[in-house]
């Protein structure tokens, strides 16, 4: 079922091979709220450090979210999100050796970041909510994530099917604004317009967005899904997050969005020994 794939991805001057391993993407939220780790990291000096942290642990990648997209969550406004999150990119962008990517679906907010030095778009609308976001990741030529999202967890036909059409309309739309083909990374968006139960489904069938040909990222990490099957609070269902990391990889997933860093580095690099190079 494992499908091999090999792009490059510039960041920066970095490039991301794709395919030749698992890379891991290490979560910073700056954010009061967010579901898991809310609150922990709103401090500029705990934030960097915590980034410092994933990065010895294993990080490739550090991904910035300045606002919450736990259920229910309540949009904040770009002067907000911008204050949280642009004196964190600025101090990373000096003192990390890994790209920077910021979690966003507002076009302002990604143009004040790349021009503070962030890397990579992350964008939970698939480029769909703010229609001027993917002229800027355009003309900043880097990649961007483009996740599967939608209002209710309503699916008239088979679920796959229509991720993958939801996805190929955000693709159009990176390709339209001039986004290059080699900088668009898919996110099936577990725990987005799903329930529990969808999640799961798409989880069993994540090898059949490899028939769109781009990269895939997955972020289960802690996610309500797993709290549903292990019947557990966030911080505590990292093996729940590891076992879904290892079924991501046996299907053809290029990147993990993780809280813990250290554990799913070393799943992935056993999983990634196992898999790709046998």
């Amino acid at each position: 079922m494992y499908y091999n794939r090999f792009v490059n991805i510039k960041c920066g001057n970095r490039t991301l091979s794709m395919g030749s391993r698992t890379y891991i993407m290490g979560i910073l939220n700056v954010t009061p709220d967010s579901f898991s780790d809310g609150g922990d990291f709103v401090d500029l000096e705990q934030a960097v450090a915590h980034a410092h942290l994933m990065v010895r642990e294993g990080a490739d990648i550090i991904d910035i979210g300045g606002e919450s997209t736990r259920p229910g969550f309540e949009e904040i406004s770009t002067e907000e999100e911008l204050g949280r999150i642009l004196p964190v990119v600025k101090r990373l962008v000096k003192e990390v050796e890994v790209p920077v990517s910021v979690d966003t679906y507002k076009a302002m907010v990604a143009k004040e970041v790349l021009m503070a030095g962030a890397d990579i778009i992350n964008d939970i609308w698939g480029l769909k909510k703010d229609p001027g976001i993917a002229e800027v990741i355009a003309k900043g030529q880097i990649p961007a994530v483009i996740m599967h999202n939608q209002v209710g967890t309503d699916y008239q036909n088979d679920i796959m099917e229509e991720i993958k059409l939801s996805l190929q309309e955000s693709i159009n739309i990176a390709l339209d604004a001039g986004v290059r083909k080699e900088n668009i990374i898919l996110d099936p968006g577990i725990g987005f317009g799903k329930n529990p139960e969808q999640n799961m489904v798409v989880m069993a069938r994540l090898h059949e967005l490899n028939e769109l040909g781009y990269p895939i990222l997955l972020g289960t990490s802690r996610k309500s899904m797993l709290g549903k099957i292990l019947d557990l609070p966030p911080k505590d269902r990292i093996e729940g997050t590891l076992a879904t990391t290892v079924m991501g990889i046996m299907q053809g997933i290029d990147i993990v969005r993780v809280h813990d860093v250290k554990e799913n580095w070393r799943a992935a690099k056993v999983t990634d020994a196992i898999i790709r190079k046998h």
